[in-house]
């Protein structure tokens, strides 16, 4: 029985600081390393912690959805995320959105002032032999430590490509053409929707499909010949390469999304998305990307509304890197080949801040009751957090790759449910917050 109390955390992104803070909520104290400010990836810019890159969406808010039932377990079981996510979120119809700026400064104040963590600011490299430790360093991993992983530790690492979409400056956004409107009317009107007619989409999907993308400079040749793109964060480029219609399909979709001026769809619509409570950034939905900075200026003001947009952040591309996970974690994020080592984040292959979080609450919440010497608790599969911790350490019938929170990784219902998909779902989350109040009942 190890009766050790205190744990190490490396990396205060959302995962790392979700398992500080339950650890140290707990009586255990805890070290949080964190390599900024002395080190930066490439994809993060502030000193904050639990720094947000692709988006200031959290998603989808009803239970009807999986992330939105992983959001209100966490909720139940008292996360650090979304109590800051509830703090600093700014309208964005049935999604939860947050200021982003405001949200890592919530979550960075709350962890430098708790009494049981001791942050500590500087990379690490390795893992001390007989201290209890949760890697959180994120898919932007620095390549020391990376390298330690897959040497030392004996995890084979596995890399792919994500990517951010631009922010615009929403006084630059022409008015007269764009609109605000929510799918279907929603929820609040909170989305600026940019209307293309046929003849302008064809012209704006023909640009980007030609236009030029940025150098990865950072990997050399062989590396960039294994690219390997996260379906749910695709380049939008990449995506309008599949086919002239792709992008009506996915981030361009028209449905639902009625221009009240004139009463008419249009053939394709571009949708920005609040970036700050103030409402004075907006970011382009599902426009990650990696072209050049002055082919992203040309092909996006190409796009009704946006044809004088102020960029005040560019898209960018960036090297994501994931742990094959099944065999070598198990329920609780913590390898099986050596006691005391746990993983969380998006290196575990769970995809999505909201499940990196999640990640962060079970391996923290592990790690602490392993320092406490206590019976490890795994949540089942009929929660969604023990549904993404079983694909983590088992996978799926083809090869691991990044999951988001979804209800086909759950233990069905055994049942038949009248209504259709929401009804189904609805009963699945009905089952899982019954779960994780039987859960909190017993004491974690």
């Amino acid at each position: 029985m190890n009766t050790q109390k205190v744990i190490n955390v490396y990396g205060a992104g959302l995962a790392g600081c979700e398992a500080a803070w339950q650890a140290a909520e707990r009586g255990v104290r805890v070290r949080l390393f964190e390599m900024k400010p002395e080190k930066y990836t490439p994809a993060h810019h502030s000193e904050g912690f639990s720094e947000l890159v692709c988006s200031n969406s959290l998603r989808s808010d009803s239970l009807a959805n999986a992330v939105g039932l992983l959001k209100e377990e966490l909720r139940s079981l008292g996360s650090l995320i979304m109590e800051a996510a509830d703090a600093t979120r700014v309208p964005a119809g049935s999604a939860l959105a947050v200021d982003r700026q405001k949200f890592s400064e919530y979550i960075t104040e709350k962890i430098k002032s708790h009494p049981n963590i001791e942050v500590i600011s500087r990379e690490v490299t390795s893992v001390p032999d007989g201290e209890i430790t949760v890697i959180a360093t994120g898919p932007l991993t620095s390549d020391a430590f990376a390298d330690y992983i897959a040497g030392e530790l004996g995890c084979e690492g596995l890399h792919f490509f994500d990517a951010a979409a631009p922010i615009v400056d929403a006084e630059s956004i022409n008015m007269d053409v764009a609109f605000f409107a929510s799918r279907y009317d929603k929820g609040d009107a909170d989305y600026i929707n940019c209307p293309m007619n046929e003849e302008q989409y064809n012209a704006f999907w023909q640009a980007l499909v030609t236009a030029d993308e940025a150098e990865l400079k950072d990997f050399d040749r062989a590396e960039q010949k294994k690219l390997k793109v996260f379906e749910g964060c695709m380049p939008v480029e990449e995506m309008a390469k599949r086919g002239r219609d792709t992008l009506l399909f996915g981030p361009l979709k028209p449905v639902g999304l009625i221009d009240k001026r004139t009463g008419e769809s249009s053939h394709a619509v571009v949708q920005l998305r609040k970036e700050n409570a103030e409402g004075t950034m907006y970011n382009i939905v599902g426009f990650q990307t990696h072209l050049t900075f002055p082919e992203q200026r040309r092909v996006f003001r190409m796009i009704p509304g946006l044809e004088n947009a102020e960029f005040l952040r560019y898209g960018i591309m960036h090297r994501n890197t994931y742990l094959n996970s099944p065999g070598l974690l198990d329920e609780t994020y913590a390898m099986r080949s050596r006691e005391g080592v746990y993983f969380a984040g998006q290196m575990t292959g769970v995809e999505g801040y909201i499940e990196s979080a999640g990640s962060g609450f079970v391996a923290g919440l592990s790690a602490a009751r392993l320092a406490l010497g206590m019976d490890r608790i795994i949540f089942p599969k009929t929660t969604m957090l023990g549904a993404m911790a079983h694909y983590v350490s088992f996978g799926g019938a083809s090869d691991f790759k990044p999951m988001n929170a979804n209800f086909g990784i759950a233990e069905p219902l055994g049942f038949r449910v009248k209504g259709g998909k929401s009804i189904k779902n609805e009963a699945l989350s009905k089952r899982a917050l019954e779960v994780i109040e039987e859960i909190k009942k017993e004491g974690i």
